[in-house]
């Protein structure tokens, strides 16, 4: 896929900050989609499946929190990435961020460069081809990596594309440790920045939806799935 096949939409209650990031990001090659409040990214997201969101999350109305957990919900958006570009920078907002299905977190001010370079890195994983395919079966659930599916008692369980990413790496591995670069790089790929408690977040979500207790945290290294 290239920039020019990929659909982005924007999402910020500012139009100067909608009409300069289209611009720049248009100027890439990419598809760009406007939103000016959380509903219309709602509707926009329904209609064209785009591949990547950028939220701001101080939007009136529909909160960009509140816009993410909707978008996760549409068919078709659960593997779509979604970045907050935002000028909230507390640990909290982050974590409520990451809560909500977002794979990336970026703090408003950021130079262009800086973004586009962002959004690439992320875009290159999701355009990679997989490594591996087929499936794996535990103990507890079968991780489908052609479809990029969860099942647990023949229902399936909804993850984000980093959730099942991160999910994917661990079980590939029954009791390897996997250390918080190894994941960062394997899941966020080379050049970009998540918070500390990203990974945190993303393996707690993960062990509530797949209702498992077998990924264990290796304390000030990282994780490991454990199969027996």
């Amino acid at each position: 896929m290239e920039n020019k096949d990929t659909i982005i939409l924007l999402a910020d209650d500012e139009a100067d900050i909608l009409e300069f990031l289209g611009y720049n990001l248009a100027r890439e090659g990419f598809q760009i989609l406007k939103a000016s409040n959380g509903q219309k990214a709602l509707e926009l997201a329904s209609e064209y499946k785009p591949h990547l969101v950028i939220l701001d999350i101080m939007m009136p109305g529909l909160d960009g929190i509140e816009t993410c957990h909707q978008i996760r919900r549409i068919q078709g958006m659960q593997n779509s990435l979604i970045v907050f570009l935002t000028a909230r920078g507390e640990d909290y907002s982050q974590i409520a961020g990451f809560e909500a299905g977002a794979d990336d977190y970026v703090t408003k001010p950021i130079k262009p460069k800086v973004l586009i370079s962002r959004i690439q890195a992320l875009l290159r994983r999701y355009r990679a081809i997989p490594e591996i395919s087929g499936k794996i079966i535990t103990k507890e659930f079968i991780v489908d990596q052609d479809q990029y599916r969860v099942l647990k008692n023949d229902v399936e369980i909804i993850l984000t594309r980093k959730e099942f990413e991160i999910l994917q790496l661990l079980v590939s591995k029954p009791g390897n440790v996997f250390t918080r670069e190894d994941i960062f790089t394997r899941v966020w790929g080379e050049g970009v920045i998540v918070g500390d408690r990203t990974i945190d977040v993303h393996i707690r979500r993960i062990r509530e939806k797949v209702g498992t207790d077998r990924i264990r945290t290796i304390k000030g290294v990282g994780y490991k799935y454990e199969n027996e």
